[in-house]
């Protein structure tokens, strides 16, 4: 009997024909919900449709996944997966025996690109200069010539050590940066130096650049408040590409306006989108991107990819690539 996958993400048409052949190269039937969302980020709904399928690939909603018994995986088209991290839905399918697979791999290149590119763009004064060129155009050669730095030899500090952390500190080794990763359960295999809780004073105080992984989740909200940036290098700068739940972002505003945070890029906020009026937006040295970080032209072919491959494991009896729970 054929084994049906549920899904849906809307797919762009380019990457819809390499999902749609895969699946049936596979001998799976294919059912795609009419309430579909091409926004990963977008929380999915009640599907009457979800009952047929024994894999539900995209972002189902939590209590028909927990009330359906026939899912047999769930995987997720996001890397991070704070809807469906409750204790209620983990032992649910952990009783099932029903995996959860996020599609962080897709996204951990891109976002550590995203930090990479904003780490250099801050230390070498490019954000004062292209404002520069859209603004006064005067020949800041002084203020930015002078205060440029280099990204060789400098401290980072990552809060949080996934996927994207394990990329961002690949990319940074050329630059020989001292890594520092906040993880509250090491692993042991994370090839940089790895601090807890008793340790982040020090480890904000020696950071010239501190990285925000960090996914939502009630023990990460406001994680960054104002106790912490004190504890900060005065003129680091602070970069988020977790969520931007874990951020008290008044605190962040004061920090930066009183000098202690040097700059700060934000690829995530609390809201988004962000109002037009919100002071994030004017706040001093802050550089602020739409929530584009993960993304790439050819997201959806690698959701699909990503997937594809996970199906053939699956088949196959094989661990599953990303799997949550």
């Amino acid at each position: 009997m054929s084994l049906t996958i549920w899904t849906n993400h809307g797919f762009r048409p380019e990457a819809l024909a390499l999902f749609q052949q895969g699946v049936a190269s596979a001998g799976y039937r294919l059912i795609s919900s009419p309430k579909s969302s091409a926004s990963v980020l977008a929380a999915g709904v009640a599907d009457p449709m979800l009952a047929e399928a024994d894999i539900a690939f995209g972002q189902p909603d939590v209590a028909d996944a927990m009330r359906l018994t026939r899912l047999r995986w769930v995987a997720l088209t996001t890397a991070g997966y704070t809807r469906y991290d409750r204790d209620d839905f983990r032992t649910t399918m952990q009783a099932r025996g029903t995996p959860v697979t996020s599609a962080s791999g897709v996204f951990a290149d891109p976002c550590a690109q995203q930090m990479l590119a904003a780490m250099l763009a801050l230390v070498r004064n490019l954000p004062a200069q292209l404002r520069n060129q859209d603004g006064p155009r005067a020949w800041r050669y002084l203020e930015d010539r002078f205060t440029n730095r280099v990204l060789t030899g400098q401290s980072v500090l990552l809060l949080g050590f996934g996927t994207i952390g394990r990329r961002l500190a690949q990319l940074l080794a050329p630059f020989g940066c001292r890594v520092t990763a906040f993880r509250r359960t090491p692993r042991g295999d994370e090839g940089v130096e790895i601090v807890a809780e008793a340790g982040l004073a020090a480890a904000f105080a020696a950071a010239d650049h501190v990285v925000n992984l960090l996914p939502d989740s009630p023990a990460t909200r406001g994680f960054m408040n104002a106790a912490r940036f004190a504890q900060v290098k005065p003129g680091a700068r602070f970069y988020n590409v977790g969520r931007g739940t874990t951020v008290d972002q008044p605190a962040l505003i004061t920090a930066l306006e009183s000098g202690r945070v040097g700059g700060a890029y934000l690829d995530v906020m609390e809201p988004e989108p962000l109002p037009p009026a919100h002071p994030l937006w004017s706040a001093p040295n802050c550089f602020i991107t739409c929530h584009i970080g993960g993304g790439t032209g050819d997201q959806d072919e690698k959701l699909a990819r990503h997937f594809l491959e996970n199906l053939r494991r699956f088949q196959a009896g094989e661990p599953l690539v990303d799997r949550v729970i």
